[in-house]
């Protein structure tokens, strides 16, 4: 989620920095850099896009196509890799090129559309793993009763309700111009210019967005896999009891019990990875405007492209902790996947 907080443009150095539009007097000074260090930050960039495209198109192309990955959890899963592709298509190829020249070449209504999108996506990620943790908690903790309350409707209900409020916050806040309320003066006295695409967020709309968008779903996430656990490791004794009073395999036993736990675990993983990754941005964005939003630019950009990195690694995490997402990627990869009927191949038992 792009909120950049700029310090006072006008402090530049004018040897150090040329304007965004010459021609234009009241033009934004554009950053300039080695040409060394723009290569590569534009390699790094582009590098970290196209793995995340193609990372998250594997993951949708295997539970869309494999029928025995049409599962709640993995319904939840393929939604939330869309939010990563969509990020990853539209969004972070125009915060590159804002990242590495500070300028904005496109309106200002283009401008608002991809703060708008990327604020988004990225609360529709953390309402996503929300919800993917509330279906865990029914699984774990319910799991007599867990087909009954989590259907295909309860799971479409979740992912509309993830799309939709975060949508009407996301574009809401940019379009109506809460985010500048009560700080209007500074906006515009520091931050206004042509060819810039500054977000601006006052210390109260600061609070509010952070809170939403980050802070309180990830409270409830913790708190939910913190009761997860401590149920996940009642249920393993209960079921190493029972193994040595029924004189059970317990090899077995072993085998189920840890079945159980690697999906939730997996889960836990991607929410404690996404929690790592947008954190520090977060904790910025909500300080930076109480101590005079003189916390620099590229700090703050940095943990933005941190932020995004995290669309990056969940497939990864997928790969690497589920091994019939292993197997279905490398049907997708080999091209098995446009055999007849490669959609009832057996990915796991």
């Amino acid at each position: 989620m792009v909120y950049l907080n700029f310090s006072d443009l006008s402090s530049q150095d004018p040897a150090q920095s040329l304007f965004c539009y010459d021609a234009v007097n009241e033009s934004c000074r554009k950053i300039l850099r080695p040409l060394n260090l723009q290569i590569f930050m534009f390699i790094t960039m582009v590098i970290t896009t196209m793995v995340t495209i193609v990372g998250n198109l594997l993951v949708i192309g295997s539970i869309a196509h494999f029928r025995q990955l049409h599962t709640p959890t993995n319904y939840l899963i393929l939604s939330l890799a869309l939010c990563d592709f969509l990020l990853a298509v539209f969004v972070m190829p125009l915060s590159a090129m804002r990242s590495v020249y500070g300028c904005w070449y496109l309106t200002d209504f283009m401008c608002k559309m991809h703060t708008g999108m990327d604020m988004t996506l990225s609360t529709a990620s953390i309402f996503h793993l929300t919800c993917v943790s509330a279906e865990r908690f029914c699984a774990v903790c319910s799991p007599l009763t867990y087909r009954t309350r989590v259907r295909s409707a309860t799971v479409l209900c979740m992912v509309c309700f993830s799309w939709l409020i975060s949508a009407v916050f996301g574009y809401a806040m940019i379009f109506s111009g809460l985010n500048l309320q009560g700080d209007e003066a500074f906006y515009d006295s520091h931050l206004r210019c042509v060819g810039g695409c500054p977000v601006f967020f006052s210390r109260s709309s600061a609070v509010i967005t952070s809170m939403v968008s980050f802070f309180i779903p990830g409270l409830v996430m913790f708190g939910i896999y913190s009761r997860i656990y401590v149920v996940a490791r009642e249920q393993a004794r209960s079921i190493d009891f029972l193994a040595n009073q029924l004189r059970l395999d317990g090899h077995k036993s072993r085998e189920f019990r840890n079945r159980a736990w690697k999906g939730t675990m997996t889960l836990s993983i991607v929410i404690g990875v996404f929690l790592i990754c947008w954190t520090p941005f977060f904790l910025c964005n909500i300080i930076d405007p109480f101590i005079g939003f003189s916390i620099p630019p590229g700090i703050t950009d940095a943990l933005v492209w941190f932020g995004y990195l995290n669309s990056t690694l969940n497939p990864f995490i997928y790969a690497f902790l589920y091994p019939w997402f292993r197997k279905a990627f490398r049907i997708i990869v080999s091209g098995e996947v446009f055999h007849r009927n490669s959609c009832r191949i057996q990915l796991h038992l």
